[in-house]
């Protein structure tokens, strides 16, 4: 019986193993640099007294100061950090944490991305839950499709397109995988089975090329090492000049906009890349103040690497923001939690002398109403204001101002009948920003966002994964239809939640076991791991379930009758091993 369990298995690993050798791509020796046609001489020296004692040892250098391995690549922050974490775990180089920072800094500025390389990749080191699509099965270049499966099938293609190599540098990286993760090689290489030796079922002719390959060749190409943007930017890469006061608006799920200000003070030398931040802000929905400090590093010229506490609720935010190369605008996402899932989507502006409109909460008024009160955000707005210096658009009045402050006004104000729907932006004194306010006749519809929605069960050997849920309110456009181009958002709205089963087996009970939904917030909160004794066949507490709002329209709308939007929700496993760089903020 033995012998004919085994069998299988090893049938597998002599199929995997067989076709190695002639499959492994060459690997150039040490002390070359990547070889091939005008490619010769890529490669970009080090400089680095530190990087050359730490990691010279195994990476020789040639006669141009070129390190192999390390010459032929460059990445984000994070990307080097993954690497020198690699060398310490599985090479055991010896590096003082002190000598480690140094190292990430000197590689990430001189070895690291321009920002229109960097910007593809952002939702990759803003750790965002994005459904980033790559290449689709439409995609006219097959071979684009082919590493983009290929690479797909263990981690984002956002740790790719974060990369710049050589073609050896991506050969040696494929091999690499295969060496490490040797059940990679059957997942990414081998899972859709040899090559096409026929004329496939469209009509595509024979490709006897290994998916390896393929992935090999196109991510050379449109990743290479050397690219005018790269050049263009390293010539003129300095360290960021950001000391002053920015404006911030930003945007948190469940709570909606948020408006402040952060002060930038740069620490040490006039060149330094340290900074320390002093942030305000207020939640308009909520009527939260919330005040951080934190510390901040800047790689390459403009990658914003940040931590800022809370420090009445010792609430850690990390931080990630892409400065302009104007150092007048920066934008990025702060966040926290297991998962990083939670976060403020942040935008920064530099303020000068001249007045600044940040926001208006809240942001929809409906045309009939009058006396309904307005708190616009801003920057150095004028102490003394007349109520014609508040310009909402057409068919809305200003009625009075009902108090000012530098960073806040509030008013009264009505919108005529007839309004036409739509967005106005406002004026304050002539001062403008991204600052605008719908105007409706009725709520005809709301939305739940996300409309695909993950959480994690957890809190016993791994932590959970929360969801967070809204609803946004629509009006149908002028077309009068709903859920078309025209449609005008109106923003968030109060809805109460709930859950339903989403059938997808027989006898299907997810919704009593995955956890719950507060009524009120709509944030969800995941169950434990499990096993559990109360399900059928000692399951896990995950499954798949409708996430549904109920929307009251206000007092007033013609709208009267209960609105609902409902969502999909999978609640599934933890992620049993997590790939993250926090330090890079440190």
């Amino acid at each position: 019986m033995k012998r004919i369990a085994l069998l299988p298995l090893m049938l597998f690993f002599a199929w995997m193993a067989a076709p190695r050798a002639a499959q492994q791509p060459a690997a150039p020796a040490a002390t070359d640099a990547p070889a091939g046609g005008d490619a010769s001489d890529e490669g970009i020296p080090v400089t680095s007294d530190l990087v050359k004692r730490k990691c010279g040892t195994c990476h020789k250098a040639d006669e141009k100061g070129r390190l192999s391995r390390i010459s032929y690549r460059r990445t984000t922050p994070e990307g080097w950090e993954l690497t020198i974490k690699r060398m310490v775990a599985l090479n055991n180089v010896k590096i003082e944490p002190a000598e480690a920072r140094d190292v990430l800094r000197y590689l990430s500025d001189h070895q690291g991305l321009a920002p229109e390389e960097a910007r593809p990749a952002a939702f990759e080191v803003e750790h965002r839950q994005i459904d980033f699509e790559y290449a689709s099965d439409h995609d006219p270049d097959k071979d684009k499709q082919i590493a983009n499966e290929t690479c797909t099938a263990c981690h984002s293609m956002g740790r790719v397109i974060s990369q710049r190599r050589t073609k050896d540098e991506w050969s040696l990286l494929v091999a690499m995988h295969r060496g490490y993760y040797w059940l990679v090689d059957f997942q990414a290489f081998r899972r859709t089975g040899p090559p096409r030796r026929e004329p496939g079922p469209d009509g595509r002719p024979p490709d006897n090329r290994h998916p390896m390959d393929v992935a090999i060749s196109h991510l050379s190409s449109a990743f290479p090492l050397t690219t005018p943007e790269w050049s263009a930017w390293s010539a003129t890469m300095r360290p960021p000049q950001l000391k002053g006061t920015w404006a911030l608006s930003g945007y948190q799920a469940g709570k909606g906009p948020i408006f402040g200000t952060v002060t930038i003070a740069p620490q040490g030398a006039a060149d330094s890349a340290e900074f320390t931040t002093q942030t305000t802000y207020t939640v308009p929905r909520t009527g939260e103040h919330v005040t951080r400090t934190g510390r901040a590093l800047v790689y390459t010229g403009y990658q914003w690497r940040g931590r800022s506490n809370d420090a009445a609720a010792q609430h850690e935010l990390r931080e990630v923001m892409f400065i302009n190369p104007d150092w007048r605008h920066a934008e990025g996402r702060w966040f926290t939690g297991a998962y990083d899932e939670f976060g403020i989507d942040v935008r920064l502006d530099r303020l000068g002398s001249d007045p600044v409109v940040t926001g208006i909460s809240p942001s929809m008024l409906r045309a009939g109403t009058s006396g309904q009160e307005l708190h616009i955000f801003g920057a150095h707005l004028p102490a003394q204001l007349a109520a014609a210096d508040v310009n909402l658009g057409p068919g809305l009045t200003v009625d009075r101002i009902v108090s000012a402050t530098p960073d806040e006004l509030l008013l009264s104000a009505s919108a005529v009948k007839s309004a036409t729907p739509g967005r106005r932006s406002v004026f304050v004194a002539g001062a403008a920003g991204d600052a605008t306010i719908a105007v409706y006749d009725t709520v005809d519809f709301i939305k739940v966002t996300p409309q695909a929605g993950l959480a994690r069960v957890g809190g016993v050997n791994f932590p959970k994964q929360y969801q967070q849920f809204e609803a946004i309110a629509y009006a149908n456009g002028p077309d009068g239809k709903g859920d078309t181009k025209d449609d005008i958002a109106l923003g968030l709205v109060d809805a109460s939640w709930s859950l339903e089963e989403y059938t997808a087996t027989f006898t299907d009970d997810d919704k009593d076991f995955v956890g719950a939904i507060d009524g009120k917030t709509g944030l969800f909160t995941p169950n434990v791991d499990g096993p559990n004794p109360k399900r059928p066949h000692n399951a896990n507490n995950y499954g798949d379930v409708w996430v549904v709002a109920t929307y009251q329209p206000a007092a007033g709308d013609p709208a009267v009758q209960p609105l609902k939007a409902r969502a999909h929700l999978l609640v599934t496993v933890p992620v049993y091993m997590k790939w993250d760089q926090p330090e890079v903020g440190k």
